[in-house]
C-alpha cells in the first residue's frame, strides 16, 4: 500500500507543488524560535530565588538531627575508651593492681621520709614523673592498640621498674638518715 502511495505522489508531484508558502513565513518562524531560545538565558534583574518557610525548617531539622547523631557517636566513642583489664588477661590485671598499689604505698613512704629534705624528694620525684608519663601514655594507647596484652605487659613492667626505683630511693634515704644520725651521735660523744 505504501508503494502505491509513493507512486501516486511521484506521478502527481506537480499538482502538490502548486502552493508555495509566503516569502517571509520561514523568517518569521525562525525569529520566533530564536526568541524562545534566548529568553531563558537572560537573567532578570531582581529575580531572587526564594525558599518557603517549611523547606527552611525541614533543612534546619535535618541538620540538627545529623549533628545530634554525630555528637552521640562521639560521646559513645569517648566513653568506650575505658578498658577492662580483666578481659584482656585476668592475671595481668591482678598484677597491675598489685604493683600500682605498691608504687602508691612506696611513694607515700618516700614523701614521709623526705619531709626533712625536700630537695632530695624533688630530685627523686623527677625520675618518677618521667616513668608516670610513660605509664599514662601506655594506658592511653591500650584502648586503641591491636595487641592489648602486650601493652598491658609493658604497663606492668613500667610499674615494676617504678617499684624497683622507689625501693632504691628509699634505701638511699635510709642510708642517708643513718649516716646523718651517726654524725650527730659522734658529735654528741665528742
Amino acid at each position: 500500500m505504501s508503494k502505491q502511495l509513493e507512486d501516486f505522489i511521484k506521478a502527481n508531484r506537480e499538482q502538490f507543488d502548486d502552493l508555495e508558502p509566503r516569502l517571509g513565513l520561514w523568517n518569521k518562524i525562525e525569529g520566533q524560535l530564536n526568541f524562545e531560545q534566548e529568553e531563558p538565558e537572560q537573567p532578570k534583574k531582581g529575580d531572587v530565588r526564594t525558599f518557603s518557610l517549611g523547606f527552611v525548617l525541614r533543612m534546619a531539622a535535618i541538620i540538627i538531627v545529623v549533628m545530634a547523631v554525630g555528637f552521640m557517636l562521639y560521646i559513645q566513642k569517648s566513653a568506650g575508651t575505658k578498658v577492662d583489664y580483666a578481659k584482656i588477661n585476668p592475671e595481668y590485671a591482678q598484677q597491675r593492681i598489685r604493683y600500682a598499689s605498691m608504687v602508691q604505698a612506696k611513694r607515700t613512704e618516700l614523701k614521709e621520709l623526705t619531709k626533712t629534705n625536700p630537695e632530695l624528694y624533688k630530685e627523686f620525684s623527677a625520675d618518677l614523673t618521667k616513668m608516670d608519663s610513660t605509664y599514662n601514655r601506655l594506658n592511653k594507647d591500650l584502648a586503641t592498640s591491636p595487641n592489648q596484652e602486650r601493652v598491658l605487659r609493658a604497663m606492668i613492667r613500667n610499674l615494676q621498674i617504678q617499684t624497683e626505683v622507689l625501693n632504691q630511693q628509699l634505701n638511699v634515704i635510709e642510708q642517708y638518715n643513718e649516716f646523718k644520725d651517726q654524725q650527730q651521735n659522734e658529735t654528741k660523744s665528742i
